[in-house]
């Protein structure tokens, strides 16, 4: 049986009972017509008279069925055809994709099988059915699916897995089974399909079994495993079901991970160094720009940033260009759109000469130990405009990517934390409820530190976390706690013994603020300079303008 002769009757068996119901309304209306003929004329016309509201009366109760037997027993009214998307128009190759080459070739072996499954069936072997990418938002994984489901030409099938969650028992299940359904019946016509459900912990989360039934949640499960299970029984269709989750692995249910089910896993990270330098060349090539603008130095500033955030940015800039009656983007607009994304947009509130001075101060002090006593983070910004809801900010930067963090990095985290403290406490003896959120933070870094990594100075080594505090002695808890104590104290201790002794430093850099609101990385690397403090991390900064600073 040719392909065409398969489709035929692929929409002969999506369409059989719509056309069995216009047979069977042609053929009433004819029988219709001939007892028409055959009646008296008066009996014709009373006949005839009353046929309007009786049309009118069996369709509203015709309406009023077909609602209520969609709404409460067969899961909603969606058309899940609708959700068919055709490769032609998806129209996304893995050459869109950048800076995923080991997840890409991933997905390109399970693309060729799919193209050529007879070479696995020679050696008795089954296609990979299930495939779970796992990785933080924005990092391309809706991309890769839509990729796979374009190169290999296959119809593709894209639904969120909350949408197969309802109130009713049964209609999440009713959903699954209408999705594969649609999904075999385009397998059968085309070949093969692809099913995408994003955001699969909403869906795949681990069951839990009680004495009041496993509830709706459990249930839609379950047929979801049984479906993925039918694929392989036997079947000849080639349907890949492809899940997403920005969820940790450990939180979906076993059943789901098992082989035969989502058994390959593609870790999906945020893109490197070289990664993010494509990207950007990628997306201002979708925009007018200055030709001196480099992407080698905008990646360096861009460290932590997923794909979805860089194209963020290039289209914020765009938006900076407009506003400003430019034609092009330039460095500047970059910067500035960086600093909008991430730091918020300017909060028109008037703060009194006071609260602008010890903001000043505060800021001053984030700033002056980012730079001297970090070993890993730079100054990006200091600014003391109000944002989202601090009255103002320092914008650290990383200088390379990291992907596990030391004991004398996590001091320095707090040492930050702490110096906006520091800073009201060496200038004002007295602080304000601005250094909130700076505790919150410092607190949890140094509770991780020793409760969980045994980096605190008791020597207790290991993860008291996961132990039950009712477990711990109250000698262990109270160790544990002096320890978080006496790192806390000595950090603080460091900061203004810094601040205390670069005074001449820490005054004139309040100053400025109060004078210019902001400076950028040029700016707070003069003054440094002017006072013979040289960067004392072995890369250069990135100023305002992307610019990468020499090194020291």
């Amino acid at each position: 049986m040719n392909q065409n002769l398969r489709r035929l009757r692929m929409h002969y068996l999506n369409h059989r009972v719509k056309l069995f119901i216009t047979l069977g309304v042609l053929a009433l209306i004819v029988l219709s017509v001939y007892g028409m003929m055959s009646l008296e004329s008066y009996y014709r016309n009373i006949t005839l008279a009353q046929m309007p509201i009786s049309i009118l009366l069996v369709l509203v109760n015709s309406v009023v069925f077909v609602y209520m037997y969609m709404m409460v027993l067969r899961g909603g009214m969606s058309n899940i055809d609708k959700k068919s998307v055709n490769p032609k128009h998806v129209n996304i190759r893995f050459s869109d994709v950048i800076g995923l080459e080991d997840v890409k070739e991933e997905a390109m072996e399970v693309v060729n099988l799919i193209k050529d499954h007879a070479r696995i069936k020679k050696i008795g072997g089954k296609i990979v059915r299930g495939i779970l990418m796992i990785g933080p938002p924005g990092c391309g994984k809706t991309y890769i699916a839509k990729a796979m489901a374009t190169e290999a030409g296959l119809p593709f099938l894209s639904m969120a897995a909350s949408e197969f969650n309802e109130v009713f028992v049964g209609v999440g299940a009713s959903r699954v089974r209408k999705i594969f359904a649609t999904a075999r019946s385009l397998a059968y016509g085309y070949g093969g399909c692809v099913i995408f459900l994003d955001e699969l912990d909403a869906l795949g989360h681990r069951r839990t079994f009680n004495q009041f039934g496993s509830g709706e949640s459990n249930t839609t499960q379950n047929q979801l495993l049984v479906e993925m299970d039918g694929i392989q029984a036997g079947k000849t269709e080639n349907i890949i079901v492809i899940g997403a989750t920005n969820a940790q692995e450990d939180s979906l249910d076993p059943a789901l991970l098992r082989p035969g089910r989502f058994d390959r896993k593609l870790y999906i990270a945020k893109p490197g160094l070289e990664s993010r330098e494509n990207l950007f060349k990628y997306y201002l090539g979708k925009v007018k720009h200055e030709a001196s603008i480099d992407c080698r130095r905008l990646a360096r500033k861009a460290v932590g940033k997923s794909p979805a955030d860089i194209e963020n940015i290039v289209k914020e800039a765009a938006l900076i260009a407009t506003r400003k009656g430019q034609e092009v983007v330039t460095h500047k607009e970059i910067s500035e759109a960086i600093e909008r994304i991430d730091l918020g947009t300017k909060a028109r509130i008037t703060m009194n000469a006071k609260e602008r001075e010890m903001t000043a101060y505060h800021e001053t002090g984030h700033l002056m130990v980012t730079f001297l006593m970090h070993p890993r983070d730079d100054v990006f910004k200091a600014s003391i405009i109000p944002r989202k809801s601090s009255l103002g900010v320092v914008h650290p930067t990383a200088l390379e990517e990291w992907h596990s963090q030391d004991r004398e990095s996590l001091l320095a985290d707090i040492k930050v934390c702490l110096a906006g403290y520091a800073g009201e406490k060496v200038k004002y003896k007295t602080t304000t409820t601005g250094v909130t959120s700076d505790f919150k933070k410092a607190m949890a870094i140094a509770h991780h530190m020793v409760w969980e990594c045994g980096m605190g100075p008791s020597g207790l080594v290991g993860d008291y976390a996961i132990v039950g505090k009712n477990q711990l002695s109250e000698e262990v808890k109270n160790k544990l706690t002096q320890d978080v104590d006496a790192i806390i104290k000595k950090c603080l201790k460091e900061v203004e013994d810094l601040l205390t002794a670069e005074k001449d430093l820490f005054e004139r850099f309040a100053r400025e603020l109060l004078t210019k609101d902001e400076l950028d990385y040029d700016q707070i690397e003069a003054i440094f300079n002017e006072f013979g403090k040289t960067n004392p991390r072995h890369f250069g900064g990135i100023d305002g303008d992307g610019e990468e600073a020499s090194k020291k």
